[in-house]
């Protein structure tokens, strides 16, 4: 039976501003009304980052929307998210974010068999040359697609 996955949202602005290593799955600790909220669509992976704290890894900034329907027990859109991995991923997060300009951020949200799930990667900044190398990339494979088009 094929994974059915449904994306809530991606960080457009991660594949642009850094470099991507390995990349990870995992699960999130959440509230009903965050689960309620992301089926709507309702979140930002903006300026969002995780970090090894004690064995464990958090999801920082990342913004998740009040659930509309939610009471008194809705969720603070900003609060910090346990994610869950498992020992072996963390201990090589852990490493690799100890490098030198390597940090680990989130990539994108989405639903796989009803569980929400985040997918991380280990990043590494770009230098403005690089960024205008895959601008110019990005440019030539459109002219590229337009001309066969013809």
């Amino acid at each position: 039976m094929a994974d059915a996955i449904k994306i809530v949202t991606t960080n457009r602005k991660a594949r642009f501003n850094y470099q991507i290593g390995d990349t990870f799955e995992a699960g999130m600790v959440l509230r009903g009304t965050e689960v309620k909220s992301l089926r709507e669509g309702k979140a930002n992976l903006q300026d969002a980052y995780c970090r090894v704290e004690h064995g464990e890894v958090f999801l920082h900034n990342s913004h998740i929307n009040p659930y509309e329907l939610g009471t008194y027990a809705n969720h603070e859109p900003m609060r910090v998210r346990k994610l869950l991995l498992n020992r072996r991923e963390i201990r090589k997060l852990d490493k690799e974010s100890t490098h030198k300009g390597a940090t680990i951020i989130p990539l994108r949200i989405y639903f796989k068999n009803g569980r929400a799930k985040v997918e991380i990667g280990i990043a590494r900044g770009k230098k403005q040359y690089d960024k205008r190398a895959d601008i110019a990339a990005r440019d030539s494979k459109r002219r590229l697609e337009r001309l066969k088009q013809r």
